[in-house]
């Protein structure tokens, strides 16, 4: 879909979803799977991005920013709300991909079972689950209909008064990029390969008929065929 013509095409659709990834952790720093809520905390230089970000999305405010209950996200959001002055939502079932009995390990092998289970939900082996893990449908299930909702109320129809009509939902990785892929006609691979490092962000712009079209993914613009795989982050869930 031509993305040029899904933000100007006059229908009454009016904004742009952007999924951010929360700012660096120190669970990040110590390459640990840091899913179960609260999580860990930005270090310093993770709330210097988070206000990095703020600034980029300051001079058109977005209509409205949601949040992760983890604290990162949270954490990160708070830079995004002391920026741009728009009050941060924190919403219920925004959170990570959770992996059960890998929770904060650091080893090798730990990262490798979580991103074999990963690839497969990537190529429809959405069964596949970490030992105590959720499945990729349990992730799809919980986070899917939150962003049709937030859609629904913030970027379908009419809002605000002239200004940024984009809702920013400050959230992680892996479910971001698993979710988005499943709401877009990506090349096959490139979800999986393209990773987001921190406060990297996929834009979706939405379009009448309940569809997206992706205008931005981490460092990338349309069109994807001709992307070149992005470097990974150190951390196993960007």
């Amino acid at each position: 879909m031509d993305v040029r013509a899904a933000q100007g095409d006059g229908g009454s659709v009016s904004g742009k979803l952007i999924l951010m990834r929360h700012g660096e952790t120190e669970a990040n720093v110590a390459r640990r799977l840091d899913t179960r809520l609260p999580g860990a905390a930005l270090t310093p230089r993770g709330a210097e991005q988070a206000r990095i970000a703020g600034t980029l999305l300051a001079p058109t405010p977005p209509l409205a920013v949601a949040s992760s209950q983890a604290l990162r996200a949270r954490q990160t959001a708070g830079q995004i709300e002391i920026v741009t002055g728009v009050s941060m939502q924190v919403v219920d079932g925004l959170h990570e991909v959770q992996v059960g009995d890998l929770e904060d390990r650091d080893d090798d092998e730990s990262h490798e079972l979580f991103k074999d289970v990963y690839r497969r939900w990537h190529i429809g082996d959405l069964d596949a689950h970490t030992p105590g893990g959720e499945t990729g449908y349990e992730v799809l299930d919980r986070y899917l209909p939150i962003l049709n909702d937030l859609r629904g109320k913030f970027l379908d129809g009419t809002h605000g008064d002239g200004g940024s009509r984009d809702l920013v939902v400050v959230s992680h990785g892996a479910v971001i990029r698993l979710a988005a892929a499943n709401l877009l006609n990506l090349p096959t691979g490139f979800a999986a390969k393209n990773h987001l490092d921190n406060t990297e962000r996929i834009e979706l712009v939405a379009v009448d008929g309940g569809g997206w079209a992706c205008a931005r993914w981490g460092r990338f613009e349309p069109p994807f065929e001709d992307a070149d795989v992005s470097p990974l982050p150190d951390d196993p869930m960007g």
